[in-house]
């Protein structure tokens, strides 16, 4: 019934931009935070982006600050990752999350299925 479907991943020049996109379905996506999570190969997850229910309060990552913009739409129950400036770095699996809040999973801790981002020249 829940479900987080990710889209707009794939290969792209050092320098290019994607948007990517979560379709939230089967749980209160209004009142819930969203999170941008990414994994390379053999590295620990990381936590690189993001957005209270409300829409204001935003976080970054330092690795993506200035170069990335989360975003949300409530009326269409869809989270955004604008990235730009991309680098081979940027390289990973990137996974959309929600949360009662992003302070902890005790109540629920969703995720999608991930999209690949390949930064390659």
């Amino acid at each position: 019934e829940v479900q987080l479907v990710e889209s707009g991943g794939g290969l792209v020049q050092p320098g290019g931009s994607l948007r990517l996109s979560c379709a939230a379905s089967g749980f209160s996506f209004g009142s819930s935070d969203m999170s941008w999570v990414r994994q390379a190969p053999g590295e620990d997850p990381d936590w690189i982006s993001a957005i209270r229910s409300g829409g204001v309060v935003k976080f970054y990552d330092n690795s993506v600050k200035g170069r990335f913009t989360i975003s949300r739409d409530n009326a269409k129950k869809t989270v955004y990752l604008q990235m730009n400036s991309l680098k081979s770095e940027d390289t990973a699996v990137y996974y959309c999350n929600a949360r009662a809040t992003i302070l902890t999973p005790l109540k629920y801790d969703y995720w999608g299925q991930g999209t690949q981002v390949t930064v390659s020249s």
